[in-house]
């Protein structure tokens, strides 16, 4: 075994994820779980420090310390993050529904050196050209082997370099609807940072278990969960990939008292049977975006837990919390030491304040509506290689989300829609989660994605996509729309398109731009439509598809979606 090289000391006020990671050495309450597999807090130090050690030998001098994880939420990922929080290396976080050459470019990108990934994952790499990339397969003797001589191992020994608040320790790839996605960069004391904001603001501590259901490549689940965790000293209880109907008896067996969401996750939660014993858990919160404001209420009543809406730029470049007050519907006011603002992106204005019936309707959705950007300092850390994405970003010397809002006259924050998400019908703007906000209140739906195709003359008509509880039913559909006073004329569906589960992406994100590259000519379920002045909905035919709506791009016509189905 080659000497191992003492870690640099750095005096700064501002934490690490490896300091973090050191202080667990000697701590022996238990600090994860994953099935039946208990391991104490110091036994995760103890088997991060070893993967630094191997780290730091298999790494060639000279090269960016990247490594990659292509894993389900096994110990082995947090794992790793620590060995690389410790070793002063950044982690790459690998889709594993990722294919071919959109795999392979994904880990190029990021300029890994080493891959980490399990046995199951392996078919996933063959044929692929990915030269200098060694490939750890943990689930082998191998591994042990490479691992035993590192046993011995204390955290902070073996480093590639000083360790600082700093160092690069995430790149975690942000989809976008066009182009490859983007690696954001995060350092660790950016990490750090976002862990103890969020252990004050729920007020976790030691005592708490954390449940990660939401997979470790994606942001959310290690800024938003692992993070806090780690600063707080508290337990991770890991599943391998979400599960709606194995949610309630994890959260038992584990004693789960905090747990992560993102995109569609408590809609699938709540499309569970009910059961007498729904109440009977120690889970006390949830925090996440996009479950909306009527499934936050329905998982509130049925299972008793408080879910808080946040919203947070993956890249760091905006915040906003939820505060005491906080009006239905709205995400909460802007986080302290940010310039945030809702602006015309043509302009460079600021919007409106929003204007709203005494049914609670946006009423100058067209000039309240626009790009919330951030015109203060702000703790964006860049895209790995990409100059230009990073310029789009931080146009004008702002920071632009690429998401919708509009604000009230008491400055709470409403979010409207990601920027590709807005619709143009007759000339007005929409958003697409108002939108759905509305329907999801039918109670036959569970599932709801608003989305926009192209109307026969000019802008947009309303599509939408639903999973529902029984077949659809379209006068019942079209009376409960009648009936929803802030459901302007505008924003009725032209088109619904009948599913038995919405699309979604591996982070249970609506897959909208496969649904609208679908539109109404192609893709699963049945399409419904409304003709121009009716007042229900009728199957859409081949009929009306030839006499009635634009073809797809370059051709004629195309048949109607076939039927497969209207069961939710």
């Amino acid at each position: 075994m080659t000497a191992i090289k003492k870690s640099a000391s750095t005096v700064s006020t501002v934490p690490t994820v490896s300091e973090y990671v050191q202080r667990q050495w000697g701590d022996r309450r238990t600090g994860l779980r994953y099935g039946d597999l208990a391991l104490t807090h110091h036994q995760i130090a103890a088997g991060a420090a070893a993967r630094a050690a191997l780290l730091t030998e298999l790494l060639p001098r000279g090269v960016e310390p990247h490594l990659g994880v292509l894993l389900d939420n096994t110990p082995e990922f947090p794992f790793w993050l620590a060995a690389a929080a410790l070793a002063g290396a950044a982690v790459a976080g690998i889709n594993p529904t990722r294919r071919g050459p959109e795999l392979a470019r994904d880990i190029l990108h990021t300029e890994c050196r080493v891959l980490v990934t399990g046995r199951v994952h392996l078919p996933l790499l063959d044929g692929l050209e990915l030269p200098g990339v060694r490939v750890l397969v943990t689930d082998t003797e191998e591994y042990e082997r490479l691992l035993a001589p590192y046993e011995g191992a204390r955290p902070g020994e073996a480093t590639l370099g000083p360790v600082r608040p700093d160092s690069r320790f995430l790149l975690y790839f942000t989809s976008g609807s066009t182009g490859a996605p983007k690696a954001a960069i995060c350092s660790q004391g950016r990490l750090a940072a976002a862990g103890e904001a969020l252990v004050s603001q729920f007020g976790t501590g030691r005592d708490d278990v954390h449940y990660i259901c939401m997979p470790m490549f994606h942001g959310n689940a290690v800024i938003a969960n692992w993070a806090p965790a780690l600063t707080a000293g508290a337990t991770v209880a890991l599943r391998d990939r979400f599960s709606a109907s194995g949610f309630l008896d994890d959260v038992r067996a584990y004693g789960a008292t905090y747990f992560t969401y993102v995109g569609r996750a408590i809609q699938y939660v709540l499309a569970t049977p009910e059961r007498a014993d729904d109440r009977k858990h120690a889970l006390r919160i949830g925090f996440g975006t996009e479950a909306g404001a009527v499934d936050a209420d329905r998982f509130a009543r049925r299972f008793g837990v408080r879910l808080v809406e946040g919203y947070g730029s993956s890249e760091g470049g905006a915040a906003i919390q939820r505060t005491p007050g906080t009006p239905p519907g709205a995400i909460g006011r802007p986080a302290p030491g940010g310039d945030l603002a809702v602006v015309d992106p043509s302009t460079g204005r600021e919007c409106q304040r929003a204007r709203f019936d005494e049914a609670g309707r946006l009423l100058n959705g067209a000039d309240a509506i626009g790009e919330l950007v951030n015109r203060g300092p702000n703790p964006f850390e860049g895209y790995w290689r990409n100059a230009s994405a990073d310029a789009e970003r931080r146009r004008g010397g702002w920071y632009w989300t690429g998401d919708l809002f509009f604000r009230d006259t008491e400055g709470f924050l409403y979010f409207a829609a990601r920027a590709d998400d807005r619709l143009r019908v007759d000339s007005e703007n929409l958003a697409a989660a108002m939108i759905e906000n509305i329907l999801a209140r039918w109670e036959r739906v569970t599932g709801v994605a608003v989305y926009a195709v192209p109307d026969p003359v000019t802008g947009d008509q309303v599509m939408a996509a639903l999973s529902l509880r029984s077949v659809f039913d379209p006068s019942a559909f079209a009376e409960f729309l009648s009936c929803q006073p802030d459901l302007g004329t505008k924003m009725a569906p032209r088109f619904v398109r009948v599913l038995g589960r919405l699309p979604v992406t591996a982070t249970n994100k609506v897959h909208r731009a496969g649904l609208r590259r679908e539109g109404f000519w192609e893709g699963e379920g049945e399409v419904w439509w409304r003709p121009p002045g009716a007042e229900s909905y009728r199957r859409l035919s081949e009929a009306d598809a030839t006499s009635q709506l634009p073809g797809p791009p370059g051709g004629p016509p195309a048949r109607p979606a076939r039927d497969r189905g209207g069961m939710g």
